[in-house]
């Protein structure tokens, strides 16, 4: 879990504020990154259980945004904002997050999308400004079960669309 092309100062520093979360998806690369660029497929997997999400806004495209609000299993509204950094189709993308857009705690997120045979594999490697809100997110929020879980829904929702032949 340590960064590239740093020196081993440099890892050390990322890796304690680092949270890298990883998934093999049934299904063609283009077809998984696919599911990230229009809002009507985010809005079916998007978030850990129990939890949906309402869109507000949402442009994919670099520099775009997407404003939205994820309700919780106990009726608990969080605001959630993301701009798309980079979009590298199908291989990346780059985006940032936080509950608003000058959310000074925001964290980087790098997702990459490598093709396995006739699976996906993506990794969600996120990168918070201190190890101290990281690990805020794992204790308080449970970042890496609910990351996994965001996954899961993903995969799950695409293994969906590939059955249907779904127009997309």
């Amino acid at each position: 879990m340590s960064a590239r092309g740093q020196g081993a100062a440099g890892q050390s520093t990322t890796a304690d504020r680092e949270v890298i979360i990883s998934r093999v998806i049934e299904a063609p690369r283009e077809v998984v990154f696919e599911a990230f660029t229009e809002v009507r497929h985010l809005s079916q997997w998007w978030g850990p259980e129990g939890f949906t999400t309402t869109t507000r806004s949402f442009e994919f495209r670099a520099g775009g945004e997407w404003d939205f609000v994820m309700h919780g299993p106990d009726g608990t509204d969080y605001q959630e904002w993301i701009t798309w950094r980079e979009i590298v189709p199908p291989d990346r993308i780059a985006l940032l997050h936080g509950e608003s857009r000058d959310d000074p705690n925001a964290f980087e997120s790098v997702l990459t999308f490598e093709t396995t045979g006739t699976a996906t594999r993506i990794e969600m490697r996120t990168l918070f400004p201190t190890k101290e809100l990281r690990d805020e997110a794992i204790e308080k929020y449970h970042a890496i079960e609910g990351g996994e879980q965001t996954l899961g829904h993903l995969a799950a929702y695409v293994a969906e669309l590939v059955r249907k032949g779904a127009d997309r």
